[in-house]
């Protein structure tokens, strides 16, 4: 497998921005408090995330935020973290951890330094943008064109959307998610976002992280052409998997979905990657890793080849 990094974003379009809270992700199932591994029970874990992914011929161009929440009884601690790939590159633009005072509504996604948030009316996220000096990247949510709920009461929506850098426009779609745990329920497993042409997307999504208690069962949703499918149990079994000696553990490159009925099937491989170990007590540290894939996903309208995203993390 190459694992490859981008090496500066270049000059990006510039446009302004203002900040705003964004509204809590729902906690469904697992609301309550949680058992942390500190012994801090009322520890909630707020997951917000979106991708923009564009098919240009060959070549996937993907931006990914990743944004998550942790409400203490005394604190909250908030992360973000972008990326861009493009052509088997990646760079992990943006990396940031703070904290902040809880509030009424703490989950809500925050600005802080260089990522700033365009709004609407309702407090609903309009847009992204990076600016760092003469660096700048936004992403521009447009009209949803998919939605549904997870089995935990998470939230994911595919929109019309477009990614604005340097001198160029980038038409694509965005994946938006909302995940949140608490009481004694983990934080939501690994997910995958996958396009077939302009027409065809896919979302994959565990309800929990590989090596608990509970094998993790995957719910699917497919979106072909504005008609809509659904498959309430997904198995997922990694058919390949590569040593990743820096967190100490082994990482998939290759997948293998399907449902029972026979209905869903499919099989991926990572083309390129970015994997960054955790921190932690050891000897295994957590590790989380974006996987840029390929392969095909068949059901009852047909075969698809998809291109697209596979998240990992052990935490």
């Amino acid at each position: 497998m190459n694992v490859l990094r981008l090496v500066g974003l270049g000059l990006l379009t510039t446009v302004s921005a203002c900040g705003q809270p964004e509204p809590t992700p729902p906690t469904g199932a697992e609301g309550g408090p949680t058992a942390a591994a500190d012994g801090n029970s009322s520890r909630r874990v707020y997951e917000r995330n979106f991708v923009f992914a564009s098919l240009e011929g060959d070549s996937l161009f993907i931006v990914p935020w990743m944004m998550q929440t942790v409400e203490f009884a005394d604190t909250v601690q908030r992360e973000a973290r972008g990326w861009l790939a493009r052509g088997g590159l990646w760079e992990a633009f943006y990396a940031e951890r703070w904290w902040t005072p809880p509030t009424r509504a703490s989950g809500r996604v925050l600005p802080h330094g260089a990522l700033r948030l365009l709004v609407e009316d309702g407090d609903a996220i309009d847009g992204i943008l990076f600016e760092d000096g003469l660096r700048r990247l936004e992403l521009i949510l447009g009209e949803v064109e998919a939605s549904w709920t997870g089995a935990r009461g998470g939230s994911f929506e595919v929109l019309r959307g477009a990614a604005y850098l340097a001198d160029q426009s980038v038409d694509g779609v965005i994946l938006e998610m909302a995940r949140a745990s608490a009481g004694d329920a983990p934080p939501g497993g690994d997910w995958g976002f996958l396009l077939s042409g302009d027409s065809a997307r896919f979302v994959f999504a565990a309800d929990t992280e590989y090596g608990g208690d509970v094998e993790p069962v995957y719910r699917g949703w497919g979106d072909l052409d504005g008609d809509g499918l659904q498959w309430s149990e997904v198995r997922v079994d990694w058919s390949r998997t590569e040593a990743f000696p820096p967190a100490r553990r082994d990482v998939p490159v290759a997948w293998r979905v399907w449902t029972a009925d026979g209905l869903l099937e499919g099989r991926f491989e990572a083309l390129s990657a970015d994997i960054q170990p955790g921190q932690g007590p050891g000897p295994l540290l957590p590790v989380r890793a974006l996987f840029e894939v390929e392969g095909d996903v068949s059901t009852v309208e047909g075969n698809f080849p998809v291109r697209g995203i596979l998240v990992h993390e052990r935490r």
